[in-house]
């Protein structure tokens, strides 16, 4: 155990500056005159990626072996909390295997437009669903001792210009869409660290911003861990020290050491702030220490196992017409397999996050080996993966010739498609959500020489569906799915497991009903939100926009009835709780996983609020015939929004719509409540709007007794002209002549009414 207080009282200024900065691109400075130890970070999220000794600089191309499981993407289409425990267990037994002391990950910034190049590392559209599934993740890697770098803080949601552009964001749309899944974390599980985003906010740079790291992340928040930078992120680096950001990464030569120390010489930064950020470095040095023991392991073929599971729960199955899935496998013709993605998979996105597979399975492999000569499985690559990015030209005809001749005669085609890694990265955005050409000119041709097709997908973000997919008879979306993908997608094709994932981001019929058209990525360094709340499927819902397929859909090999839906309030006043009760039914003839999702709708509010929003949520696994009753809480935050004047959460009184479904647009039940809710009286000031004084409890009869009978009481009260009068500020109305209220009066009541 490190003597914190001591340590600080014998570290020079120069040493404590030192500890501030990286001491190379992975690991924190020691100070071996004290017997400060340095410990080492690593990327994440979905797996370790640890720099092999003697390695490339940044350990993208070389990196020990790990296990490789279903990127964010993947993972959070299980909408499994106790699945992604058990992932995050793995990772910090493989990280403590490793002598790696913080997993820099997971990432839960909103999935705010499909061409954002880093959606594979996110979780979903929805603040809700990613708060809770980036907790889970957390929980499980920090059980084991490893911490967590919890990212990218804040309102990262996009490549472009990355290093430099501000979110302009609104302070109501922060606080509902853009900051609650960091809060849900924070305030849950406590990451280790916290890890800044490149971006500026509002022209602030987050490395740098007290409102950001300190006001909401510690004193709102109660964050008690360590605040690092993105690799690369600080901009000022004394600014940063005072707004709270305390290790920079990686280390900079000590160049950001001698500018901390020159700042505290001329007494620009306190020492004090110095003080505070070394004493989280050395806590977080110190907290690492139980953890680190050398000659650790961990169970390969367990953890493959793991990602199999995880693989297999992530894909979803968006169609599935006549049944065609899921495929017999003891009995029926032959099985063409198209597409170089079936035995040269896409697991995993590109970018920091590469991870080196111990083993990788792929899907014609699992294929043949899952039917085991019991149907005949024909090959056909039908296109290659280039390594180069290049969209130009027809497919090849000789690949698409030998891909029609394996199709033709088949059972049923499983035409593997998907987006090269090119297409989509860490560093830059999408272009567009569309396939490569060569691909669906493949499809075409193979699906006019047999109509049995069934398309698998392999991509990190959502893609284009529309133009092709009344093509295939069944759609199976793969996302990345890590390095036991291919067996999990033969389990599933061939029914030895179900379909169980769900959409967390709703695939859009084309790319420019999306809500960020015109407002991404930005111009001239600036991104304007100007969707504000209306984020993924809250637009689809407020523009009545048809969707190729909504958030929260998926199909399986069964099918569920609910019923007895029961919305019961618990609690009320300030702080209600509602409970929801709804029994599920498996009516098919095979068991399945079905995922209940609850909505809120608020009908009555005084301020514009989404259609619906997703606010709870269970997996229940189910017999053929088998019923169960699932339970749900909705608490305060279930039904509050900002309120900008009074600066924090309300659950304003009167009727919420509850609603019970299986996605967002499948929902089977709506149930009204009435809340006793809060009164919120905002403060008043001169420039108020008169409606505004005339809406208050104390100050409307003040200012009614002052207009008495009046010209402007009865200009104000005109059932015509009225609401004209009403909207101008009071202060602008005492200056007109003859108003019975001057200037200093309407002061002096907003000062006694607002305090």
């Amino acid at each position: 155990m490190l003597d914190i207080p001591a340590l600080l009282a014998d570290l020079t200024l120069e040493e404590k500056a030192s500890l501030l900065d990286g001491s190379d691109f992975w690991r924190t400075q020691p100070v071996e005159r004290l017997g400060i130890p340095s410990v080492m970070v690593t990327d994440g999220p979905h797996g370790l990626r640890k720099q092999q000794e003697g390695g490339d600089h940044l350990g993208i191309e070389d990196s020990v072996p790990a296990t490789c499981f279903p990127p964010a993407v993947g993972l959070s289409s299980t909408w499994d909390v106790d699945l992604l425990v058990r992932v995050g267990e793995a990772l910090g037994l493989e990280c403590r295997a490793a002598e790696v002391a913080v997993l820099l990950g997971p990432g839960v910034n909103m999935k705010r437009s499909p061409l954002c190049g880093r959606n594979f590392e996110y979780f979903s559209e929805d603040p809700f669903l990613a708060g809770e599934l980036g907790a889970a993740l957390v929980r499980g890697i920090q059980s084991q001792g490893v911490g967590t770098s919890l990212k990218h803080y804040a309102a990262n949601n996009q490549e472009t210009d990355r290093m430099t552009v501000s979110a302009d964001i609104d302070e109501r749309t922060l606080r509902e869409i853009y900051l609650p899944a960091f809060e849900r974390v924070v305030t849950g599980e406590q990451p280790w660290t916290v890890m800044c985003s490149y971006n500026r906010i509002n022209g602030v740079y987050a490395s740098q911003d007290p409102w950001l790291l300190t006001e909401v992340l510690r004193d709102e928040w109660g964050y008690t861990g360590l605040v690092v930078s993105d690799w690369g992120a600080v901009d000022d680096r004394p600014a940063a020290v005072a707004a709270g950001l305390d290790l920079e990464m990686p280390a900079t030569s000590g160049a950001s050491a001698a500018k901390v120390v020159a700042a505290v010489e001329a007494g620009t930064l306190s020492q004090a702030d110095v003080d505070r950020a070394v004493e989280r470095v050395l806590r977080l040095v110190d907290r690492a220490q139980p953890a680190l023991g050398s000659g650790q392991t961990f169970d390969v073929e367990a953890h493959h196992a793991l990602a199999r599971e995880a693989a297999t729960a992530s894909a979803v199955l968006l169609k599935n017409d006549g049944g065609i899935l899921p495929l017999d496998p003891a009995s029926g013709g032959a099985v063409a397999v198209v597409g170089e993605l079936a035995r040269t998979p896409r697991y995993q996105g590109a970018g920091s996050s590469q991870v080196k597979p111990t083993q990788l399975d792929t899907a014609l492999d699992a294929l043949r080996a899952g039917l085991d000569g019991r149907r005949d499985v024909r090959f056909a690559p039908g296109y290659t993966v280039e390594k180069v990015h290049t969209e130009a030209g027809p497919a090849d005809p000789a690949l698409v010739a030998e891909a029609v001749e394996a199709a033709t005669g088949a059972d049923v085609v499983v035409v593997f498609l998907g987006l090269p890694a090119v297409y989509e990265s860490e560093g830059y955005d999408r272009a567009h959500m569309d396939l490569p050409p060569q691909q669906l000119e493949l499809l075409e041709a193979v699906a006019a020489a047999n109509d049995q097709v069934v398309v698998v997908l392999s991509n990190g973000s959502v893609v284009t569906l529309e133009p092709w997919q009344h093509q295939a008879k069944a759609v199976l979306e793969g996302w990345l799915l890590g390095q036991a993908g291919g067996a999990a997608t033969a389990d599933l094709l061939l029914g030895v497991a179900a379909p169980s994932g769900r959409l967390t981001e709703t695939v859009p019929v084309r790319l420019g009903d999306n809500p960020t058209v015109g407002n991404f990525p930005g111009e001239h360094e600036h991104v304007r939100y100007g969707e504000g709340l209306l984020i993924g499927y809250r637009w689809y819902d407020a523009h009545d926009l048809p969707v190729a397929y909504p958030f929260g859909h998926g199909l399986t090999y069964t099918a569920f009835e609910y019923s007895d839906v029961d919305v019961s309030v618990a609690k009320d006043g300030e702080d209600p709780r509602v409970g929801v009760r709804v029994t599920v039914t498996n009516t098919g003839s095979r068991a399945g996983t079905e995922t209940v999702q609850v909505y809120v709708r608020d009908p009555e509010a005084s301020v514009y609020r989404p259609e619906q929003e997703l606010k709870a949520f269970a997996r229940v696994a189910l017999e053929a015939g088998e019923s169960t009753t699932v339970t749900l809480t909705l608490d305060a935050r279930a039904f509050a929004f900002w309120h900008v004047p009074a600066h924090r959460w309300v659950v304003e009184g009167g009727a919420f719509e509850v609603r019970v479904g299986a996605s967002s647009r499948d929902i089977r039940a709506a149930v009204t409540v009435e809340l006793e809710g809060q009164t919120v009286v905002p403060p008043l000031s001169g420039m108020s709007a008169t409606s505004q004084w005339l809406e208050h409890p104390q100050a409307g009869d003040w200012l009614r007794g002052a207009l008495g009978g009046t010209e402007f009481g009865r200009m104000i009260d005109h059932p015509v002209n009225g609401e004209m009068f009403r909207a101008i500020p009071l202060t602008r109305l005492t200056r007109m002549p003859g108003f019975p209220v001057s200037e200093s009066d309407a002061d002096e009541a907003a000062a006694r009414f607002s305090s």
